[in-house]
């Protein structure tokens, strides 16, 4: 078992008064009641009360937050009352949030818990004591775990995230102004219609504690509770698809003695709860997940569909599903608006109420490829030159092909070590578009600068496929306004990149980057493009790139993730520069054994 887990706390017995202080400290039109830290309640109370509707009470233990405590407010909960960690709270603490809320209020209190022992003792013995001394209460418990296998637990079915539904819809009703009675009752209806299953793959521990359980590297568990309670199965971690499948099925298993009966065509409220700290990547997967299955499998429409943090577990990284079949009203307290910091409404169109999957959509320029509208269609190359610069962009690749590993071992001391496979991540797939009929027939130069600056962004990703990108398109736009493809136009578009990467880029010359050959490249042309023939011109372009580049090993790194290198562990060339050098080198002898 592992030692204590790491908790960003001050000290364990405080740290869910500071938790609930630091709430409300965000949320003042919350409070908490005077003498007792754990009942946080509307700022708005007494209000609320003179309206004559009912007030409600959600409560248990904390460690779940958000709940309890982010769901109250207008249109929710009127109160919550936190427990210690994972502990039910005490009678006499319970007993004092009624009498805030009840006392000398004819319309009365509902009181929403999930079911588990000590939250239905703690507050029955509450609710019992209150209604002695005259407050009018109700209760509703919540049981929506659908995982266990048989009938004779003692203690039954868990109460799991399908609170929020009830949450939700019974504070909804009271902010309405329907009676207790009705209330209660729809409440208890609602109840048998949602149903809840969770999965995780990683424990949740107390602080100052180590974790609850253990779970192997390559091991989840289905079907446990909300506070580490052990679940119905334990199995080697899955995909994201068979994972929501198997809960899925276990939930709707006509076998399973608290199986949750779905027909054909019945319409349902989908929750995707984040159980402590799964990413919001692996939530909306599971979502989509979820919601495929349901309807393309299930054959029931998924109406409303949530996905985000409700009922925690500390830090456990899991999730679980709920599913609540819907009706009109429960559809419209589920639409309705609230002021609780929780609960998140989903974005849809202004036109409907019904989550839908929308098609993706379709702009006549969204992809465009023709250059835009501009009357401006750059040189015009002979169908030899045009070839033969085929060719050297086809070698220039082969260049970055091949010294692939030794750029990544260049990376490996200053970044993350691949940079030799994006480049040839790219170079592979602009070698590929090269061999189609994608290029333009009528030859121009900027249409084929794009097509390397679109292959580049989609294929290399990162920076590296941001960068040449950005260079790339920025020598397109300005061979567009050039007359021919001499040296004196290409070294005007060479600025025109430089000037584009160190804008969007931050680097400068001299900050150890693929800039410096580019720069050094571009001074030497226009230092000799009036003085020499375009031979020896670009001989010593490449030349002074190469060189460059070796200098790079003396510079200190000012831009990419080599900034944040010790510098005296860049003891070799920077791999972007080498990179410009290899390809500079293989167009500039693709253009020599030409002559």
């Amino acid at each position: 078992m592992s030692g204590k887990t790491k908790k960003l706390i001050n000290k364990v017995e405080d740290c869910v008064d500071e938790s609930i202080d630091g709430y409300i400290a965000v949320n003042p039109g919350l409070c908490t009641l005077s003498g007792h830290k754990r009942i946080i309640i509307r700022s708005d109370l007494e209000k609320f009360k003179k309206s004559n509707r009912v007030t409600t009470i959600i409560g248990g233990g904390s460690g779940h937050e958000p709940s309890f405590m982010g769901f109250v407010g207008d249109g929710m909960m009127t109160c919550a009352v936190h427990g210690s960690l994972f502990a039910s709270p005490a009678p006499s603490t319970i007993l004092a949030a009624l009498r805030a809320v009840g006392s000398n209020h004819p319309a009365g209190v509902l009181v929403l818990i999930n079911n588990y022992t000590g939250d239905r003792l703690n507050f029955g013995i509450a609710v019992e004591r209150a209604r002695i001394e005259g407050i009018k209460t109700e209760i509703v418990i919540n049981a929506d775990d659908c995982s266990i296998h048989t009938k004779d637990k003692t203690a039954g079915r868990r109460g799991l995230s399908g609170c929020i539904f009830l949450m939700k819809i019974a504070g909804n009703l009271a902010e309405k102004g329907e009676s207790l009675e009705y209330i209660k009752q729809f409440s208890t209806e609602t109840t048998a219609q949602i149903a809840t299953m969770g999965v995780c793959w990683s424990p949740c521990s107390l602080p100052g504690g180590s974790p609850i359980f253990h779970l192997g590297p390559d091991e989840m568990e289905l079907g446990l509770g909300i506070h580490g309670e052990a679940g119905v199965k334990r199995l080697k971690i899955q995909s994201a698809h068979d994972t929501v499948v198997q809960i899925l099925t276990h939930m709707l298993n006509s076998e399973n003695p608290f199986c949750f009966s779905l027909n054909k065509g019945d319409k349902v409220a989908l929750l995707i709860n984040n159980l402590g700290s799964a990413s919001d990547i692996e939530l909306n997967i599971a979502a989509n997940e979820a919601i495929m299955h349901l309807e393309k499998h299930i054959g029931v429409s998924v109406e409303r569909a949530y996905a985000g943090r409700y009922v925690t577990s500390q830090e456990m990284a899991g999730l679980s599903i709920t599913l609540m079949i819907l009706n009109e009203l429960r559809s419209q307290c589920l639409d309705e608006d609230t002021r609780a910091v929780s609960w998140v409404k989903p974005l849809l169109p202004n036109s409907c109420s019904a989550r839908f999957m929308p098609e993706p959509l379709e702009l006549l320029t969204c992809d465009k490829k023709d250059g835009g509208s501009s009357s401006l269609t750059g040189p015009q190359m002979s169908q030899d030159d045009f070839d033969h610069l085929l060719f050297a962009i086809r070698k220039a690749c082969e260049a970055l092909l091949k010294n692939k590993e030794l750029l990544n071992s260049l990376d490996s001391g200053s970044g993350d070590g691949d940079c030799g496979s994006t480049l040839a991540r790219g170079a592979d797939a602009i070698r590929k578009k090269l061999s189609t009929k994608e290029l333009v027939k009528q030859k121009q130069l900027y249409a084929l600068l794009l097509l390397l600056a679109e292959t580049a962004e989609e294929t290399m990703g990162g920076c590296s496929g941001a960068l040449y990108s950005l260079l790339l398109t920025s020598v397109a736009n300005q061979m567009l306004h050039e007359s021919s493809c001499d040296t004196e136009s290409w070294m005007r578009s060479l600025k025109s990149g430089l000037n584009t990467i160190t804008r969007y880029g931050g680097a400068e010359p001299g900050d150890r980057t693929m800039i410096d050959p580019l720069n050094a490249a571009w001074k030497t042309l226009n230092e000799l493009v009036k003085s020499s023939d375009k031979m020896q011109c670009w001989t010593a372009a490449v030349q002074a790139a190469e060189a460059e580049a070796e200098r790079t090993v003396q510079m200190v790194a000012r831009a990419g993730r080599a900034s944040y290198v010790n510098r005296d562990q860049l003891n070799q060339p920077d791999p972007g520069a080498k990179a410009v050098s290899f390809w500079m080198r293989a167009i500039l002898d693709s253009y020599a054994e030409k002559k």
